[in-house]
């Protein structure tokens, strides 16, 4: 285990990215000495999992510990460290889209450690897999940042604050947005009576092109060639879902404008 944190980490937060981190902190050898979330079942919850204290009381959050890791949703971060007593520790937070800033004037140690996935409780993520961005107050930090990113990951990065925010933009239209799209295309399925299963091996498949080519040179279907008859077929099935339809239409033409721009460099 590494001993820059030996007297422990104290997670804030018991949602999807402060279980999944906490766990494989946990494995990686690290104690995690307490549990903060504002409901005392969330909190218990995620304790019992990794063998630790827990609170609901922000007050009672030990002050000794080495490492404090905020993970909660982003409108929460400014008012935990409004509230949280350090001792002499290292606080943290892993969101994708705040500043490192926002410790600023209020702790001399301070950084961010944002895992790049999508983190669901219900499933078992493995760590060393994952990108870890790391961005801190100092270079001493830095590399006891890295060096616990490292204990968990085999892909560590030094990110920079706009930097990490197009990072996370970038996420939302690789990740939730397509996602959405599952989840529209489900639903579309659903009115027909076809099951969904017939288009899972259509996205592995495309998922697995993005990873091994250029997404770009990767796209198919009738956008890209500019197919008008499928497409005004296609839209005149959704009609009667207008939001669909709009969906489709501004798809279609992105699709579509982005290749012209491609083809024309």
């Amino acid at each position: 285990m590494n001993s820059d944190f030996e007297n422990g980490i104290v997670i804030l937060g018991a949602g999807n990215v402060a279980t999944h981190l906490s766990i494989a902190l946990k494995k990686a050898g690290f104690l995690i000495k307490c549990v903060y979330s504002k409901t005392i079942p969330a909190a218990k919850t995620l304790a019992l999992k990794v063998d630790s204290h827990y609170t609901n009381e922000i007050n009672q959050i030990p002050v000794e510990a080495d490492l404090y890791i905020i993970a909660v949703k982003d409108e929460i971060i400014e008012e935990i460290i409004k509230h949280i007593k350090l001792k002499y520790g290292v606080i943290v937070h892993t969101a994708g889209s705040i500043s490192i800033d926002v410790f600023k004037g209020r702790f001399k140690n301070y950084g961010v450690f944002y895992p790049l996935q999508t983190f669901s409780i219900s499933r078992n993520i493995d760590f060393s897999n994952i990108p870890i961005c790391i961005e801190s107050s100092n270079k001493v930090l830095e590399n006891k940042l890295s060096n616990l990113a490292n204990s968990l990951s085999n892909s560590v990065h030094l990110i920079n604050s706009k930097e990490r925010k197009w990072l996370h933009l970038s996420a939302v239209f690789a990740s939730n947005f397509a996602n959405h799209m599952y989840s529209q295309a489900s639903e579309i399925l659903s009115q027909s009576g076809v099951s969904f299963d017939l288009l899972k091996p259509l996205i592995t498949e495309t998922a697995q092109k993005a990873i091994d080519n250029d997404p770009i040179k990767a796209q198919t279907g009738p956008a890209i060639r500019n197919d008008q008859n499928v497409i005004n077929k296609h839209l005149e099935m959704l009609k009667n879902n207008p939001e669909f339809e709009k969906i489709y239409r501004i798809l279609s033409d992105s699709i579509f404008t982005l290749n012209q721009k491609k083809e024309n460099k």
